[in-house]
């Protein structure tokens, strides 16, 4: 699937609640995300700014770029480590093949994916389960905390399915 040109400013509407990087702290996150909460990061500053918190994502999603530059990978400790290729502006069928698998094991999971990682949000709001919480960064914003809910997951599979 593959991202059209008219879609691009739908994304640049969070799903969820923007919290401004000066107001990310261990408290506001803690207070943000329920104790039972699945938490699932999607990108490598929100994985490394979480790991760095004391949270343990339960699957994370990397792609070793930072704005399109090459980084280093955030350093945690994972129970499993699967990859997939992704280029920029897609979303592959082996990326969502993967994050339906990561989903269904033993956590931490990281996904490493080679390409670009940003627009696998959606399918992570369309097959995670109900108590996820899923975090990822609005460049030069700050964090986007996404409860999962059915609004939610309509919202990414209508954005899904209106790729092609």
């Amino acid at each position: 699937m593959r991202l059209p040109e008219h879609l691009r400013s739908h994304l640049k509407k969070p799903l969820g609640i923007l919290v401004p990087d000066s107001d990310v702290t261990k408290s506001s996150i803690e207070s943000s995300i329920p104790k039972d909460a699945l938490v699932i990061t999607v990108g490598d500053a929100t994985t490394e700014k979480m790991l760095a918190l004391g949270f343990v994502p339960s699957l994370q999603i990397v792609d070793a770029l930072e704005k399109r530059n090459k980084r280093d990978l955030p350093v945690g400790q994972t129970e499993t480590v699967l990859t997939c290729t992704n280029p920029a502006a897609e979303i592959t069928e082996q990326s969502i093949s993967v994050i339906r698998k990561a989903l269904s094991m033993t956590f931490p999971v990281r996904i490493i994916v080679d390409g670009e990682e940003d627009l696998l949000v959606l399918p992570v709001a369309v097959h995670a389960p109900d108590n996820s919480v899923i975090l990822y960064g609005q460049p030069n914003e700050g964090l986007v905390i996404v409860h999962l809910t059915e609004e939610v997951r309509n919202r990414a599979k209508s954005l899904m399915d209106s790729m092609s």
